[in-house]
């Protein structure tokens, strides 16, 4: 199932970290998928410089204030904390967004809940969509423009946009800790796809692509 984010042609949809879980859908905004949205990830303060010179390169005059945004019941949450319940992974990713957001100059924007959708915090909106305590991807899609164009809840959704700016080192330790988690969760073999269209120039989309290639995570 795909849709469309709702776009207007004369301005890019505002920016929002966020789970790259099958589930999360943002109605307005464009999606930086990174697993439990970055908390947790090992050197995510070093992945955020590199989205920021990223974003240096996304449009004179555009909005590039990074958004984040929580999402219920997310599986890399409750295990990263050691959490008993869905309950308390809600409540904890909320906090812990909270307290990153204000420590690294990010916009929190609330949480995506399983209803329709929510008018959230700067301009974001959005909600959850699989079923609950189901995952139902058999893919995962790495985006390389600028984040996410266009929704599909048979994929998980890693963004790959900031690669050309970061060390090789760095991209090849997140995307495999999230490619790794991903799998698990799915437990079964997942096929990966890339996601070209965006801001991004072709150049830069080319690097990011020859970089993840690099890695070894082509499209199957």
């Amino acid at each position: 199932m795909s849709d469309k984010n709702n776009s207007d042609s004369s301005a890019k949809m505002p920016l929002v970290i966020a789970c790259g879980d099958e589930g999360v859908q943002i109605n307005h905004g464009r999606r930086l998928a990174f697993l439990g949205a970055g908390l947790k990830l090992n050197n995510f303060k070093q992945v955020l410089e590199a989205v920021r010179q990223m974003l240096k390169f996304y449009g004179e005059g555009e909005d590039t204030r990074l958004r984040i945004v929580a999402s219920e019941e997310n599986a890399y949450i409750k295990e990263a904390f050691a959490l008993n319940d869905f309950d308390e992974a809600n409540a904890s990713m909320q906090q812990y967004l909270q307290a990153l957001a204000d420590r690294e100059n990010l916009l929190y924007a609330g949480i995506l809940p399983f209803a329709d959708p929510l008018e959230l915090e700067h301009d974001i909106k959005g909600h959850m969509v699989r079923p609950r305590n189901i995952h139902i991807a058999n893919k995962i899609c790495f985006t390389l423009s600028g984040g996410e164009t266009t929704y599909n809840l048979g994929q998980y959704l890693i963004s790959a946009d900031w690669l050309a700016f970061a060390p090789k080192n760095l991209a090849k330790e997140i995307l495999a800790t999230q490619v790794e988690f991903y799998q698990k969760l799915a437990k079964r073999p997942l096929q990966f796809v890339i996601e070209e269209e965006g801001d991004l120039s072709p150049e830069i989309v080319g690097k990011n692509k020859a970089i993840l290639s690099s890695l070894g995570y082509n499209p199957s």
